[in-house]
């Protein structure tokens, strides 16, 4: 056998023992899935030393190999990041079992009983670049939705991965839920051979790229939910606070410059850009950001030429392209062109323009006076996040516990047949919903 023929019989046989596991976690109770997400809460809390050890050998590497700023600041794991992520950790084990949920009750006929109900996906494969507060994040959701995780972290990742999951499966051993419900796989051998895995895996969520969620997509048969770039914009309208629209426009570039919400242009009002564009510009390059900007915008600051490319361009960096548009419409057009179906947000004190904005742009999320950094599973509630969706169909958005949840229709009967319904004599359904 060639080294790539053990390597996906190794793999085949890791996904046969997650489906295995799946199969049991499915059927256990919330109290028995809170008390295993409790023990990984506990398990990454005791193993923070190795764990911050492991993470400050990873980013030592990604130094040395020159790997991009961005990626950097998305792979560093200091004590404050572990521990907001073992606080969401505890947060997904108080929300709702999403598992056994009714949401159709309907009779047919008389003793004839039909119910919709939540169950899990069964097994889902999540790839992901230099983001190891993940493999926290996605553990959780999967042992909350009754659902085994096969996760491929990146290259640059994979000495935090490794401590954080063995910390995971240590912990997982005294509860019902078998540690073989998480894996982990290290090579970028495996991510081709996972996809090929069609038969064990019923969801890929590929974090990546948009280059690499595309790949994903084209090479496999197994659903995807994609969330590729986060081209992010924010509007100041003519009707803005000028005061706000500075604030949220440095929260949404600065707070983290590397996040998929974070803004990557900024369209002002033709009206209001002689007052607005140097307070912000004095407060961004203040934080270090780079500026970049149209003809138009030039005029006022003396900043670099933004090209056709930087519309297009995710940074994930301190740069930003500023536009002076004419219109809302021009705005929205701007981002219908350019932007990735994300977030995209509006500063005005016009309700109306707002109303506007909100129902024309198209994407997972739209707001209103307020920074574009609230596009987040936690924020949102929803304990962790698999990733965000930028697809149309449902789930969409950050993608929490019902993004990873189906269900199936049960009917329970006393020997009903179908043939007492049909013909000339049809006995007609009573379809009374209970």
């Amino acid at each position: 056998m060639t080294t790539s023929q053990i390597a996906s019989s190794s793999l085949t046989s890791i996904a046969q023992q997650t489906r295995q596991a799946a199969r049991r976690l499915a059927v256990l109770s919330a109290e028995v899935k809170n008390e295993a997400i409790e023990a990984v809460a506990q398990a990454l809390e005791s193993a923070t030393p190795e764990i911050l050890a492991a993470n400050a050998a990873d980013c030592e590497a990604a130094v040395a190999a020159n790997i991009a700023k961005p990626l950097i600041a998305r792979l560093k794991l200091d004590e404050t990041k572990l521990k907001a992520a073992i606080a969401g950790v505890r947060d997904v084990g108080r929300l709702p079992d999403p598992i056994g949920v009714v949401d159709i009750h309907r009779e047919l006929d008389e003793k004839l009983i039909l119910k919709r109900i939540s169950c899990p996906l069964g097994v889902l494969g999540v790839i992901f670049e230099a983001r190891p507060d993940a493999v926290m994040q996605i553990t959780s959701l999967a042992i909350k939705s009754g659902n085994g995780v096969i996760l491929k972290g990146g290259q640059e990742a994979v000495r935090t991965c490794q401590a954080l999951v063995r910390a995971i499966h240590l912990e997982l051993g005294y509860t019902e839920v078998s540690p073989a419900a998480v894996q982990l796989l290290t090579t970028r051998e495996e991510t081709l051979a996972m996809l090929k895995l069609d038969e064990y895996i019923d969801l890929i969520i590929p974090r990546g790229s948009n280059s690499f969620v595309r790949f994903v997509q084209e090479n496999t048969r197994i659903p995807v939910l994609g969330h590729a770039e986060g081209i992010c914009h924010i509007y100041i309208d003519e009707a803005a606070d000028i005061v706000k629209a500075v604030n949220i426009t440095v929260d949404a570039k600065t707070q983290y410059a590397a996040a998929c919400n974070a803004i990557e242009t900024l369209l002002v009002h033709k009206s209001v850009a002689r007052d607005f564009l140097p307070l912000v510009a004095a407060a961004l390059q203040t934080r270090h950001v780079e500026l970049r900007g149209d003809e138009a915008t030039r005029k006022i600051l003396k900043i670099s030429p933004a090209t056709e490319a930087d519309w297009a361009t995710e940074y994930t960096d301190l740069i930003l392209s500023i536009k002076i548009v004419d219109s809302l419409e021009d705005a929205i057009a701007h981002i219908h062109k350019y932007g990735s179906k994300h977030t995209e947000a509006i500063v005005t004190e016009n309700s109306s323009t707002a109303a506007t904005f909100l129902a024309q742009v198209d994407a997972a999320g739209v707001y209103h006076n307020c920074s574009t950094r609230f596009a987040d599973g936690f924020r949102y509630g929803f304990g962790a996040e698999v990733g965000i969706s930028t697809q149309k169909m449902p789930p969409r958005g950050p993608v929490g516990l019902e993004g990873l949840v189906t269900y199936k229709y049960q009917v329970v009967g006393d020997g009903h047949v179908v043939a007492t319904y049909a013909g000339k004599d049809a006995k007609p359904f009573t379809h009374r919903d209970l």
